[in-house]
């Protein structure tokens, strides 16, 4: 992970945890169940913080939320919230905590439906990533028509903390959209 190294402009060349964020993870297509439910958990946490504040967290996150194994998450009760908000090293927002655990039964009864979380949210794209032309990334979109469809099923299912602008940052994260800026390596690298 070199300085010299053209990258998207968002990545504080500063801080070595965005940029290994940006350039191992962000823009990959991720197809693991595990990992999508962890990654669209963590967004939902960055609601009104930066991203790298919650990226910071993710291990905490991981220590408190089971290793976001679905099952174990859903089946959380107030006891297990009273102690992540004691010793847990996660952003203590009662309302968050909580949307996890909630949003995880919910994804309980998509995989019911659609056999994975995978096959729900990589579906709305025909499972195949969508690439952007991002010149640079202060002109680019931050929502899109998929992201807005999404929003709504979602929220019409009951889900937290989850709006337009949210759901397409858990879409560039996961690779469903390709919003690398064309001048970074990372555009077409072969993950």
């Amino acid at each position: 992970m070199t300085q010299n190294v053209s990258r998207c402009g968002w990545v504080k060349l500063s801080d070595p945890t965005y940029i290994a964020y940006h350039d191992e993870e962000w823009g990959k297509p991720l197809h693991d169940d595990r990992a999508l439910f962890e990654l669209f958990c963590l967004e939902t946490q960055s609601a009104g913080l930066s991203w790298l504040t919650v990226l910071k967290k993710r291990d905490g996150y991981r220590k408190a939320f089971a290793d976001f194994d679905l099952e174990s998450v859903a089946g959380f009760d107030e006891k297990e919230i009273e102690t992540i908000l004691q010793t847990g090293e996660v952003i203590k927002s009662r309302p968050k905590i909580e949307a996890i655990i909630a949003n995880a039964r919910l994804f309980q009864r998509i995989v019911q439906e659609q056999g994975s979380i995978d096959a729900y949210f990589w579906d709305y794209v025909g499972g195949k990533s969508i690439l952007n032309d991002v010149e640079d990334y202060k002109n680019a979109a931050c929502t899109s028509v998929i992201s807005d469809t999404i929003t709504k099923d979602l929220k019409k299912r009951g889900f937290k903390f989850v709006g337009s602008t949210t759901i397409y940052a858990f879409m560039q994260a996961c690779g469903m959209v390709n919003d690398h800026e064309n001048n970074c390596r990372y555009k077409h690298h072969d993950f």
